[in-house]
């Protein structure tokens, strides 16, 4: 794990959770200046009401700051955050994709806008809540590995940091588990030991559609049919936007057996299946980053599609080229199922992140 040896100044991304807060006391006790930086990123009040960084996280992260005697700062971020999260997001469901913005969030504001206002305020380092590890090799190069707490780990959304970003980027809680944060945060008095974590898109009020459909303009929405994996057209359907690949619901089918959105056409049809058919091996992926070499064709890794999911082993089939864009071809061992476009896909080899991209096509 990197560790500062020398007192530094640290400014830490607090959320006003349980991690951020714990990561801020952790680096206060270790003798270094701490800085306190929140980002305000939506205008909450108007849509969403669950979350992180709503106005009440805000309020929590400068009680803490104020408790924990250090400076805190709220910066605005909104406009950026909507022309590189948000648009994206809604291009994203419009184009019949399923998007990832915490990912974009992490990659295009974080660590990226948030570090330069770090040092700005002449800090070292950007430390955040994370629970991932970076540790250097023999040849002093920076890996980004898994956090020790399996459960917890986000190193799924941290694919996309180079190596530049990594020498100025700490995870404090890589190697401690959920529970002893939330001992550390009550040792140190802080008031939202306790506080539940976030699990909803920050921006997203209840209903996905909804929210797209306000954001565009109703000759963008891409109405099709519904068709079987015969081709057959068997209903029709109000927008690729409403639909994700591995959805079953909402899909309005007098069928005797359930049936699943297997894919998403670009003229708008959805082709459905039964369960059995969503899985599949072979998928594409875009918009690569590696955090070292790139991995040659042949190479055994593994993969995961979806946050949540477990990583699965993959092979590097081959690279090619769409309009000078490089992409990869990888293949699944085991079929898997809701291969989605416009997911993350995440390469580990162990623990390691070797890099990532965004799902391009799956069959």
């Amino acid at each position: 794990m990197k560790h500062p040896t020398k007192k530094h100044r640290i400014v830490v991304a607090m959320s006003g959770g349980v991690d951020s807060s714990v990561v801020a006391y952790l680096l206060k006790k270790q003798g270094h200046e701490v800085i306190g930086v929140s980002m305000r990123l939506w205008t909450y009040e108007k849509e969403a009401k669950h979350g992180c960084c709503t106005p009440e996280d805000l309020y929590d992260a400068r009680r803490v700051a104020d408790h924990l005697d250090i400076p805190y700062y709220v910066t605005d971020f909104e406009k950026t955050f909507e022309q590189d999260v948000v648009d994206r997001f809604v291009q994203s469901y419009i184009d019949g994709e399923t998007p990832n913005p915490c990912v974009r969030c992490n990659q295009d504001i974080k660590f990226k806008i948030l570090l330069q206002r770090a040092q700005e305020l002449g800090a070292q380092y950007l430390a955040t809540g994370h629970y991932a590890r970076i540790v250097q090799n023999s040849y002093k190069q920076y890996e980004l590995h898994q956090a020790v707490d399996q459960e917890r780990d986000q190193s799924y959304f941290l694919f996309g940091l180079s190596q530049e970003e990594m020498s100025k980027v700490l995870f404090p809680l890589g190697e401690l588990h959920k529970p002893q944060v939330r001992v550390l945060a009550e040792q140190a008095g802080l008031n939202i030991a306790q506080k539940p974590d976030s699990q909803e898109i920050c921006f997203v009020p209840d209903d996905y559609s909804q929210f797209v459909e306000k954001r565009v303009q109703s000759k963008q929405i891409r109405q099709g049919k519904i068709k079987n994996t015969d081709g057959e057209v068997i209903g029709d359907h109000e927008g690729v936007h409403r639909y994700t690949v591995g959805q079953r619901k909402g899909l309005s089918l007098k069928t005797t057996l359930p049936m699943y959105v297997l894919s998403i056409e670009k003229n708008g049809d959805l082709t459905v299946g039964h369960k059995s058919d969503l899985r599949k091996k072979d998928f594409s992926v875009r918009d690569l980053r590696w955090t070292l070499d790139k991995p040659e064709p042949g190479k055994r890794l593994s993969a995961k599609i979806r946050s949540r999911f477990a990583p699965a082993d993959i092979d590097i089939v081959d690279y090619q080229n769409d309009s000078d864009e490089e992409f990869v071809q990888a293949r699944f061992v085991d079929p898997q199922e809701s291969i989605s476009p416009g997911q993350a896909a995440v390469f580990y080899e162990g623990s390691r992140v070797v890099g990532g991209g965004w799902i391009r096509s799956q069959a």
